[in-house]
Parts: C-alpha cells; sequence; structure tokens
C-alpha cells in the first residue's frame, strides 16, 4: 500500500504540473507573452514535483520571484539591457533571496529575462507578480484536494 501511495504521488505531482503548465500556456498565448518569456515553468516542476521542498514553500516562492523581477528592473534601469547587467542581476538576485529567506532557484531566470528583453515595470505585474500567487493557489488547492498532500509545510 505504501507503494502505491507513493505512486499516487508522483502521478498526481504530474498531472498537477501538466495542468499548471497548460494553463501557463493558455495565458501567455491570450497575452502575446510567448512562453520563454514567463518564467514560472521550473517553478511549477519544483512546486508540483517536490512540495515539501524548502524552495517550493510560499515565501520563497512568492517572494523569489518578486525580489528577483525588482532586482532585475532595476539593474535593467540602471545600466540598460545586456550580458553584464544580466550576470549582474543574476549575482544581486542570489544574494537578496539568500538575505530575505526566499532563496527559489527557479526565480534566478526572472533577472535575466527582464535584462536581456529590457521588460518594462508592467513585468514585475504580469506576468511576475501575478504568476507567482496564482501558482501558489493552484498549489495550494490541488495538493491539498487531489494529491492529498498538506501543502504548505509553512506559509510564512
Amino acid at each position: 500500500m505504501d507503494n502505491r501511495a507513493h505512486l499516487w504521488g508522483i502521478v498526481a505531482a504530474a498531472i498537477g504540473g501538466t495542468a499548471a503548465i497548460a494553463v501557463m500556456e493558455m495565458y501567455a498565448a491570450r497575452g502575446a507573452l510567448p512562453l520563454m518569456t514567463i518564467p514560472f515553468a521550473t517553478s511549477i516542476v519544483l512546486v508540483m514535483g517536490s512540495p515539501e521542498a524548502e524552495a517550493a514553500q510560499p515565501r520563497p516562492l512568492v517572494g523569489g520571484h518578486l525580489l528577483a523581477a525588482l532586482v532585475g528592473l532595476v539593474v535593467v534601469k540602471l545600466f540598460g539591457p545586456g550580458h553584464w547587467p544580466a550576470a549582474l542581476a543574476v549575482g544581486l538576485t542570489m544574494v537578496v533571496m539568500q538575505l530575505t529567506r526566499t532563496f527559489h532557484p527557479p526565480a534566478g531566470i526572472d533577472p535575466l529575462v527582464i535584462v536581456v528583453h529590457d521588460m518594462s515595470w508592467d513585468f514585475f505585474v504580469v506576468p511576475v507578480a501575478v504568476g507567482a500567487l496564482a501558482l501558489a493557489g493552484f498549489a495550494f488547492v490541488w495538493h491539498n484536494t487531489v494529491s492529498r498532500i498538506a501543502w504548505p509545510v509553512r506559509w510564512w
């Protein structure tokens, strides 16, 4: 029976991840944002596939994306788009996430995308803030109803 429960957890996570990616892709297409500019695919894999991981909890998930986007936007506004500013933004993001206990490795792509593509402040709201909050909400509902895993382990 333990093997069945473990297998169900794996299958439920994969189905949830599939559903979340499908919804993300649908909104990306409707919003005319290509999937590559929406930095949530790896967050979905982490939150759905390893819901017990520290980086998969709401504080790092939401806070990590918000802070990463903020760092990326500040860097691109100060230094403009380019490879070196993008690298600087990613490094600074790592420091900020560690210091604020919001370390969410998938959010490391946010400043890279923002700086390389010279994104505007609107990107902070959509897709970053809306996407992070939507993923946290989806994970909460999915894990607690479908996969029957108590998520999150902690909110803050």
